[in-house]
C-alpha cells in the first residue's frame, strides 16, 4: 500500500523541489556608445605623468580636488559646507531610508516569530459542537499563551527579486548622495571664484575712481585758469560718476553671491562674510582621461545604472506573482479554561498549518492584473535604460563643453591681454595729444573708458576660466589624486 504524505510533509518536499526557481530576467547593464577619445581633449605625455586619476569607482571618495587651486580659504569653505549644508544632510537621510528599506526587504528571507497571551470569551453554536440545531450551549472562557511562527518559502524568487531591487535602490541613493556632494563642492568653488572675480573688478574700479578723481582735479584747475571750457569739466565729472555707479553695481552682485555662498555653507547671510581677495590668473591644466572612465567615475551615471538594475529586479518580482506561494506556519503553547491551569503540561497545544487560509496558494484568474504589473515593470525598466543612456550622453557633452571652454578661454585670454596693452597705449597717446591741443578731451575720456572696458573683460575672463575649470572637474567626476 502506498502511504501518502501529510500536507506539511508535502509542503516541505515541494519547497525542496522548487526552491531557487527564480523567474526574473538576468541583469545586464545596457550597452552605450562610448567614444575612444574626447573631441576637445589634448592630453600630452607630460600631462599624463602630472595628473593621475583616482581609482575610477563611484563609491570612492571624490577626493579634495579643489586643492589644485592651492587656496586655503577655499579649503576651509569646502570643509564647512561638508559639515553644515542642509541639502547634503537631507541626502544622507535619504541614504539611511534606502538602507532601512533594504533591511526590511531582507527580513522576508527569515521566519517571523510572535508571542501572544490572553483570554477569549465565546459561545459556539450547537452545529459547531456537533449537536442538533437549537440544542442548548454554554458560554466559555478560553485562556491562551502561545508562540507562532511563519515563513514564506521563496519558490520563484519573489523575495530575492525584492531584495535585489531594494539593494539597488540603496546603492542608487548612495550614488545620488555622492553626486549631490560633488555638485555642492563645485557650487561652493564657483561661488567663491565668482566673489573673488567681483573683488578684482571692484579693485579695478577703485583704481579707476581714484585716477578719474585726480583727473577731475586737474581739469577743474585748467578750467579755473581759463585754459579749457566747462564742457571738459562736465565730461570729466560724468566719467567719474559713471565709474562710481558701476562700482556700486558690482558691490550689489558681490552681496548676492556672498548670500548664495552662505546658504551653501548652511548659514544665514547675516552671519557670514568673506574677506576681500581679488582673483588673479589661475593656471588651468586638467586632462579629462578616457571617456570610458566616466562610466565609473561619475556618481550620477552610477545612480542611473543602479536604478536600471532595480527596475530589472522588479520584473522578476512581478513575474513571480504568476506562480504558487508557499507559506509555512505553526503555533505552539497552552490553552485552558482557567488561568490557573494555563501552564500545566496537559494544557499544551500545537498547530502546523495556517489558522485561516491555506499553505499553498495558486493564482488562477485576476482579470489581467498580474500581466499589467509585469508590463508596467518592463516599461519602467525601459524607461530607466533610456535615462541611463541619456545620462551618459549628457556626461560626455558636459566634458566636451568643459574642455572646449578651458581651451578657448585660454586662447581668448592671450588675445585679451593684447587688447589691454593696446588700449593702455591708446590712452597714453590721447593724454599726450590732449596736452598738446591736437585732440579734444572727449577723445581722452573715450580712450580711458576703453582701457576700463578691456581690463574688466580681462578680469572676467580670469573668472570664467576658474569657473570653467571647476565645471570640467565636476563633469569628469572629481577625485583627483594630487600625490600621483
Amino acid at each position: 500500500m502506498y502511504k501518502f504524505l501529510n500536507p506539511f510533509s508535502a509542503s516541505l518536499l515541494m519547497t525542496l523541489l522548487l526552491a531557487g526557481c527564480a523567474v526574473g530576467p538576468e541583469y545586464r547593464r545596457a550597452d552605450v556608445l562610448v567614444p575612444d577619445h574626447f573631441k576637445e581633449a589634448s592630453l600630452s605625455a607630460e600631462d599624463a605623468k602630472m595628473w593621475q586619476e583616482a581609482q575610477p569607482k563611484d563609491a570612492l571618495s571624490r577626493g579634495r580636488w579643489w586643492a589644485i587651486f592651492e587656496d586655503p580659504a577655499l579649503d576651509s569653505l569646502q570643509e564647512e559646507a561638508a559639515r553644515a549644508n542642509q541639502d547634503l544632510k537631507a541626502a544622507a537621510a535619504r541614504v539611511k531610508q534606502a538602507r532601512a528599506l533594504r533591511a526590511s526587504a531582507q527580513s522576508e528571507r527569515f521566519p517571523t516569530l510572535d508571542a501572544s497571551a490572553g483570554p477569549s470569551r465565546q459561545r459556539r453554536s450547537a452545529v459547531a459542537m456537533g449537536l442538533e440545531d437549537g440544542a442548548p450551549t454554554s458560554t466559555e472562557t478560553l485562556w491562551r499563551a502561545q508562540l507562532g511562527a511563519s515563513y514564506e518559502a521563496d519558490l520563484f524568487g519573489r523575495v530575492a527579486s525584492q531584495v535585489d531591487a531594494a539593494s539597488a535602490d540603496a546603492q542608487q541613493s548612495q550614488a545620488l548622495f555622492e553626486s549631490l556632494k560633488l555638485a555642492l563642492q563645485a557650487d561652493v568653488a564657483q561661488n567663491y571664484f565668482l566673489i573673488r572675480r567681483l573683488d578684482a573688478e571692484l579693485a579695478l574700479y577703485d583704481q579707476t575712481v581714484e585716477l578719474r578723481s585726480k583727473t577731475l582735479n586737474l581739469v577743474e584747475e585748467r578750467y579755473r585758469a581759463g585754459d579749457i571750457g566747462e564742457l571738459d569739466v562736465a565730461r570729466s565729472r560724468t566719467a567719474l560718476a559713471s565709474a562710481k555707479s558701476e562700482a556700486l553695481g558690482i558691490q550689489r552682485e558681490r552681496s548676492v553671491a556672498e548670500h548664495s555662498l552662505a546658504t551653501l555653507l548652511g548659514k544665514p547671510p547675516s552671519e557670514f562674510s568673506l574677506d576681500t581677495n581679488p582673483l588673479g590668473r589661475i593656471p588651468v591644466n586638467i586632462p579629462a582621461g578616457l571617456p570610458s572612465s566616466l562610466l565609473e567615475r561619475r556618481p550620477d551615471i552610477a545612480a542611473a545604472e543602479r536604478a536600471m538594475a532595480a527596475a530589472n529586479a522588479r520584473i522578476g518580482a512581478a513575474r513571480a506573482a504568476y506562480f504558487p506561494r508557499l507559506t509555512l506556519t505553526g503555533a505552539m503553547g497552552y490553552e485552558s479554561s482557567e488561568l490557573g491551569n494555563l501552564l500545566q503540561w496537559s494544557s499544551r497545544t500545537f498547530l502546523l498549518g495556517p489558522l485561516v487560509g491555506s499553505i499553498l496558494s495558486l493564482p488562477i484568474f485576476d482579470g489581467g492584473r498580474r500581466e499589467a504589473d509585469v508590463e508596467r515593470a518592463r516599461a519602467r525598466y525601459e524607461e530607466e535604460v533610456a535615462s541611463f543612456r541619456q545620462t551618459v550622453l549628457q556626461a560626455f557633452r558636459e566634458v566636451e563643453d568643459g574642455l572646449a571652454s578651458v581651451r578657448i578661454l585660454g586662447e581668448q585670454t592671450q588675445v585679451q591681454d593684447m587688447a589691454v596693452d593696446q588700449a593702455a597705449r591708446a590712452a597714453q597717446l590721447s593724454q599726450i595729444q590732449y596736452r598738446e591741443g591736437s585732440v579734444s578731451y572727449l577723445d581722452v575720456i573715450d580712450a580711458d573708458r576703453e582701457v576700463l572696458v578691456q581690463k574688466r573683460a580681462s578680469v572676467r575672463l580670469d573668472g570664467d576660466r576658474a569657473l570653467a575649470a571647476v565645471a570640467l572637474i565636476r563633469a569628469i567626476g572629481g577625485g583627483w589624486d594630487l600625490e600621483g
